[in-house]
């Protein structure tokens, strides 16, 4: 097999690939070059400085934000321009965005049916028993018959991941999940989280949690200035990172000893 032919052939078999993806915003260029290979049940955490490209790459996966150049496939989908192929990566792609999302006029438990009964045509006994289980499954059953602005905002955010979930996605995307939050409710959002990873979940998180990224991701991959600068397992990236603007961006970040 020659080198193209694996490249195209390991492409296939991610979950995500994303090969030499450039996006602009007008003359601004907010992605540079970007390839990334994500396995099926691998985790993924991006980080870097704002401004970096880190929330842009995560956007372009489902095409809430439109790239340019280059080719992005999810589960072997080439995702285009066309409405057809957007709407069948995000029926695979759940997404948890920094400030929630969820719509005040519906309770907690019509914002979980909502998307399973017009996406993918679920009755509403079945989706009211996959969002009953999915509220479970993030501690929050007790909640389901209250509206969004009753809870806290870790109760919220977690509502948000149950949503998400209960489209029965292939691949997480969180962006920045915690950054809203109050210190005191970061650790039942991180708790959530890591339980799903443990779980085998395809996962891409933006996140400045160390700590997580310690103790769940696969990878860290570090960005700046739209470009990807370094990758590594955990262990690699905390203790050895290679690159200067990566041990300026830890030192500024970690707990100083």
């Amino acid at each position: 097999m020659n080198a193209s032919a694996a490249q195209q052939s390991a492409q296939t078999a991610a979950m995500i690939a994303m090969s030499h993806v450039d996006k602009w915003y007008g003359d601004f260029q907010a992605l540079t070059d970007i390839n990334l290979s994500v396995r099926t049940g691998e985790r993924i955490v991006l980080c870097g400085p704002s401004g970096s490209g880190k929330s842009t790459l995560i956007r372009c996966i489902n095409h809430l934000e439109a790239y340019q150049k280059g080719e992005i496939r999810v589960g072997g989908t080439l995702l285009g321009d066309d409405t057809r192929t957007i709407d069948a990566v995000r029926r695979e792609v759940g997404m948890v965005f920094q400030n929630f999302n969820l719509f005040p006029h519906m309770t907690v438990l019509e914002n979980c049916m909502l998307a399973p009964m017009r996406s993918l045509r679920a009755s509403k006994a079945d989706a009211e028993a996959t969002a009953r289980l999915l509220l479970a499954r993030v501690k929050i059953a007790e909640q389901a018959e209250k509206y969004p602005a009753q809870l806290s905002g870790g109760q919220q955010q977690r509502v948000a991941i149950a949503r998400a979930l209960c489209m029965q996605p292939k691949v997480m995307l969180f962006d920045e999940p915690t950054s809203a939050l109050d210190p005191e409710m970061v650790k039942e959002v991180l708790d959530t989280m890591i339980a799903l990873a443990e779980e085998g979940m395809t996962m891409i998180c933006v996140t400045h949690e160390m700590g997580f990224a310690r103790q769940v991701a696969d990878r860290v991959i570090f960005m700046a200035d739209g470009a990807i600068v370094e990758e590594a397992p955990p262990a690699a990236f905390f203790t050895n990172p290679r690159h200067e603007r990566t041990r300026k961006f830890l030192g500024e970040i970690l707990p100083k000893h």
